[in-house]
């Protein structure tokens, strides 16, 4: 027993003699966490990018006054396109000249008084050749023009009717006029019913007023085009379809081409002239 109280008491004076070595040696008996870092503080920087200032436009050309374009009335369209000056010839060249056709012979007259296809085609020509026969030279310049007349003739042959529809010359107009009034009388219209039809008379050196083809007449008409999609907007929408061309009766087929004539040389020029006239491009020639 002695001995386990010295062994004890050994113990205890070591265990105090450590304990009071540690607090003097300044030993910390706690858990101390290791030191944070100072934190920095949060910096927002905004960049607000300046553009370079603008330079300023220069000021465009001032434009002229512009007109306002307005269309023409349909049935003067082709007038109003006509009416615009003819160039003067320059003085260092002749003015362009076409003098006046000759008047159908009795033979033309013959078979323009029997061809009834196409509303008496041939009569009309013959009537238009006949006036335009009988007003002169037409010399380039402001006399130069074109007239279109509406006419109504008997089943005799006698002028019943005569209407100015439009005009680029009064001195065209007046010529034809004057030329209508001192006709030879007519022989009686091919179907011996009235004639009614629309003529364009023109006196002019540039015209091409050749004789017609005939040889297409005895073709159906083609289906005049309407809009499958007009709609007044207030009775029932219907796409319409076009309605097909009828066949032509064989007789009357047969007759039509009874009657065609052989078209001639200066017919078929004068339809590829007038072709080119629409058609053709006055700058490349073509």
């Amino acid at each position: 027993m002695p001995r386990d109280k010295n062994f004890i008491a050994l113990l205890l004076t070591l265990a105090l003699h450590a304990a009071v070595w540690l607090l003097a040696s300044g030993y910390p008996f706690q858990h101390v966490s290791p030191p944070q870092s100072p934190k920095t503080a949060e910096k927002i920087v905004f960049l607000e990018l300046i553009p370079p200032p603008r330079k300023p436009l220069p000021e465009p050309p001032s434009a002229p006054p512009s007109t306002p374009i307005t269309a023409p009335p349909p049935d003067t369209a082709l007038a109003a396109q006509a009416t615009a000056p003819a160039p003067a010839p320059s003085p260092d060249r002749p003015r362009a000249s076409m003098a006046a056709p000759p008047p159908p012979t009795a033979e033309e007259w013959a078979f323009a008084a029997q061809y009834t296809n196409k509303n008496s085609k041939g009569y009309r020509y013959s009537w238009g050749q006949q006036v335009r026969s009988m007003m002169g030279t037409a010399v380039e310049g402001p006399h130069q023009g074109v007239v279109r007349f509406r006419i109504e003739i008997a089943p005799d042959g006698r002028l019943t009717q005569l209407q100015t529809l439009w005009t680029t010359s009064d001195k065209a107009e007046q010529l034809a006029r004057q030329a209508i009034e001192n006709m030879p009388p007519l022989p009686p219209t091919p179907t011996g019913k009235p004639l009614i039809f629309d003529k364009t008379i023109s006196f002019s050196p540039f015209a091409n007023d050749g004789p017609p083809l005939y040889r297409d007449d005895c073709l159906p008409e083609p289906p005049v085009f309407r809009n499958p999609f007009a709609w007044d907007g207030k009775s029932p929408q219907v796409v319409a379809s076009p309605t097909p061309t009828a066949p032509m009766d064989p007789q009357a087929l047969a007759d039509c081409l009874r009657q065609l004539p052989q078209d001639s040389v200066e017919a078929e020029t004068a339809r590829d002239q007038r072709l080119m006239d629409q058609w053709g491009s006055s700058k490349t020639g073509r």
